[in-house]
């Protein structure tokens, strides 16, 4: 099965559920558990040591709120993004978080690609 083929419904809730998850763990600063569900290539690019500076540094990652808007998805090749808008417990305004969802050795999905802007 292709991840585009899935229902926005299904993407949701995945993308919903782990977009919490990395809420959670971002503010918690806790690396093992906010790269539980990423893909081999991403777990690759995402050292302990640069997501703990990011942790340590970033007043956002440490202060998600934990509600959220999904907005939407985009659907591309193998890989569907998942929109959200993001809010801050310390700061005003809003942000725009992304999840990449893909299969993994056509076996399971995962995140492919995470960030917030």
């Amino acid at each position: 099965m292709n991840i585009v083929d899935r229902t926005d419904e299904e993407l949701f809730e995945m993308a919903g559920a782990w977009w919490a998850k990395l809420i959670k763990h971002s503010n918690n600063k806790n690396y093992l558990m906010f790269i539980e569900h990423f893909s081999k290539s991403l777990r690759a690019g995402a050292n302990e040591m640069e997501m703990g500076k990011q942790f340590a540094k970033s007043e956002l990652a440490q202060n998600l709120a934990p509600d959220f808007d999904i907005l939407g998805t985009i659907r591309r090749g193998d890989y569907v993004t998942v929109l959200i808008r993001q809010r801050s417990k310390k700061q005003e305004g809003e942000w725009l978080g992304r999840i990449v969802l893909g299969y993994e050795d056509d076996e399971t999905v995962k995140i492919f690609s995470v960030s917030i802007f």
